[in-house]
Formats: structure tokens, sequence, C-alpha cells
């Protein structure tokens, strides 16, 4: 993990002090990237103790499209805590359903990606052609005089994801979201890593995935975000038989709130630990083995059913989370 610290360093050497949302500041940088060989190892932070377990969990959470801090608890990941329940901006929001509530975070977009389409009521083609598609009809209205249907149904992207990984690999449009303008007033928080993109390589048998984050807090959200974004490709790797090769993580906005300075400044002064391996546990399916497709075990798997072997680490450091 030195590409970690060295990404610490250069926003210690290069950025600047901003203010934010948060009330706290921030040192931060415009612009940033790691990349990482998977066969090579996975990418734990080994500077401290990275909270692996939490992180699995979260991603578990998003997998099974929960939107209530109470889910995320039960799969023992406590991070949603104290979004759901401290953030003055969302406790006042009239969209909040009452303690530990969320809003349509995260793994409701991947999953249920809530998709409309408006046609004209006389378009028979269109409408026929959006019922194939899985979509359902919510009501007939006018509008400027014409008259019009609604339809709708919720898209499951990340799905659609393993299903063209499958079906169709050489595909360049295998990706998934959660950046929903129509959404980001309903929400606690809006969505920090947004934007993830597959690309497998069929003739290796070898998945890759690039990973795009608007704003990180590079002292507890990157060593969060790359566990969880690794476990996702080992994950789906697995569920379309292709091995995880290359892991490249983008972020906009790379900053290092004030109060986190002296754990990061101790990890600076720390050498890291060979990387560790990730196993996931024998009942999960293995489609390059069994030759099944089972998608399914998106939503089937359990924080249980991932850990990390030969994992050294440093004594663990804390800091607190900025809301």
């Amino acid at each position: 993990m030195k590409q970690y610290l060295e990404l610490v360093r250069s926003i210690l050497d290069t950025g600047t002090w901003q203010e934010n949302r948060t009330g706290i500041p921030t040192i931060s940088m415009p612009g940033a990237m790691l990349k990482f060989d998977l066969q090579q190892g996975f990418p734990a932070v080994t500077t401290k103790k990275l909270a692996f377990k939490s992180a699995v969990g979260e991603l578990i959470g998003f997998l099974r499209a929960s939107r209530n801090a109470a889910d995320f608890r039960a799969l023992g990941c406590k991070v949603w805590d104290a979004n759901a329940n401290d953030n003055a901006q969302w406790l006042a929001n009239p969209y909040r359903r009452g303690t530990d509530d969320l809003g349509d975070v995260y793994g409701v977009q991947w999953r249920q990606w809530p998709a409309y389409k408006v046609l004209d009521a006389e378009a028979a083609a269109q409408i026929a052609d959006a019922r194939a598609r899985g979509y359902t009809e919510v009501t007939a209205f006018e509008e400027g005089g014409r008259s019009k249907v609604l339809l709708y149904k919720a898209i499951d992207q990340l799905r659609q994801c393993l299903d063209t990984i499958v079906n169709n690999p050489a595909d360049r449009r295998i990706l998934f979201h959660g950046w929903n303008p129509a959404k980001l007033d309903e929400i606690a928080l809006p969505a920090c890593h947004l934007l993830y993109q597959f690309l497998p390589n069929a003739q290796k048998r070898e998945i890759s995935l690039c990973l795009y984050i608007r704003s990180n807090d590079v002292g507890l959200g990157t060593p969060f975000n790359l566990t969880e974004g690794a476990v996702l490709l080992h994950l789906v790797g697995r569920l379309t038989g292709y091995t995880p090769r290359w892991f490249t993580y983008f972020i906009g906005d790379a900053h290092i709130y004030e109060n986190q300075l002296d754990m990061l400044n101790a990890q600076l002064e720390r050498e890291p630990y060979e990387s560790p391996r990730l196993v996931i546990a024998d009942r999960v399916p293995e489609f390059a083995k069994t030759g099944v497709y089972e998608p399914e075990w998106l939503e089937k798997v359990e924080p249980a059913d991932f850990s990390l072997e030969g994992y050294r680490h440093h004594a663990p450091l804390t800091a607190p989370m900025a809301v």
C-alpha cells in the first residue's frame, strides 16, 4: 500500500486548505489515481488495522439495496449511524422516514434505479416495446393538449452488468452508477463512489474495474472504498468466471480532514507490510468451475464469506468521521 501513503504525502505537500459542508477544514487536492494488480495481492492498508468486516458489511448492504442504518449495523457496519441520525440537514429533510432512515442511497440506485418513460398514448409501438422491457403503466395524463402515459420499472444495474459480462464481454458499456439527480434532495448523503466500470478480457479470462469517486476522505474513506471495490470485483469475477486483475481508483477531490492529521502522520512513519490475499468461502459458487451462472448470489453472500489471508498490520489508529 505504498501508493496510498504516496497519495497522503502528495496531498500534504501540494494540497490547499479549504472549507466544506462539515465545518472541519480539509487539505484538498484535485485529481488522483491509484492502480492495483489484484493478482499481486489485496489492496488492504497495513499501516493501521483495516476495518475489513465493517467495509464488507457495508458492501453487502449495498448489494441488498439497504436504505436503513439498522440494516448496515446488522451486517457489522456502523458508519451510517451518524449520517442517518446526527446530520442536522437530514434530520430536517421532509423525505426522511424516521430513525435510521437514509433514503435511497447507493445500493438502492445500484439494484433498483427508478426508471420512467413518458410516451404519447398513441405511440403503440413504443409502449409495446417499453412493456416488453419490463415497464408497467402507472397512469395516463394530459400534457400540452396531448394524451400521455407514464411507465415505470426498477432497473437492476449491477445484475445487468453481470449478464453482459457473461453474454457480451466485449461490450464497453458494462457499468453502473449511483448519481441520480432526481434523488439528491431525498437522501442522507449523495453518492461519493458513484461510477463503476467493469472491463472483461475474454481472451485472458481476466476482469478489471475502474472506480470513480467524486470526493474522498483519504484518511478514513479511501481504505474503506478500496476494500469494497476490490471485494466487489472478486465477487463479480467469481460469479462470471473471470480472474480479477486491475483495479483503478480515480478520485476527483482527494482530501484530508484536519482532525485526521495525527492518524495519517503516524502512518507515514510506518513501513507497509506485504499485501494479504482475499479468500471467498467455498459455499459461494465459482462459475469457472461449475459452468452454472448464479447471479442471485449477489444478494445471498454474507460478511463471513470473505476473509483476508496473511493480513499483517501495524497497531490500530482512529480518527473521527466528519458528517
